[in-house]
């Protein structure tokens, strides 16, 4: 079972920028698929980005040019550059990491609280 551990969220304005990080417990090269979910009060938890072990990347449409995800393979680290937040990207923010892209479920981090309101 991978382990996940995030960090970086927060309190920020409208408009403000917060990067949360993942590190995971194995080599990250083992990870055929590493994402961010969220779930905001009161609904379901959704997609918001994700990244495979060669590097391609998908976002929700909800979040595409203001998100970007990376990945930092010598700390095994992804992370989430959130630009221009809204309000409605208030949520709890979770990292899910797949060891290949058609596994199901995967594994989940604690989650990290993000909060966008002035």
């Amino acid at each position: 079972q991978v382990q996940l551990v995030e960090s970086g969220g927060g309190l920020v304005q409208p408009g403000g920028s917060l990067r949360l990080s993942c590190t995971v417990s194995v080599n990250i090269f083992s990870i055929g698929l590493m994402g961010w979910y969220r779930q905001a009060p009161g609904k379901q938890r959704e997609f918001v980005t994700d990244i495979t072990r060669g590097g391609s990347i998908n976002y929700a449409d909800s979040v595409k040019g203001r998100f970007t995800i990376s990945r930092d393979n010598a700390k095994n680290t992804v992370y989430l550059q959130m630009n221009s937040l809204k309000p409605e990207d208030t949520a709890v923010y979770y990292c899910n990491a797949r060891m290949t892209i058609a596994e199901v479920g995967g594994s989940w981090g604690q989650g990290t609280q993000v909060t966008v309101s002035s």
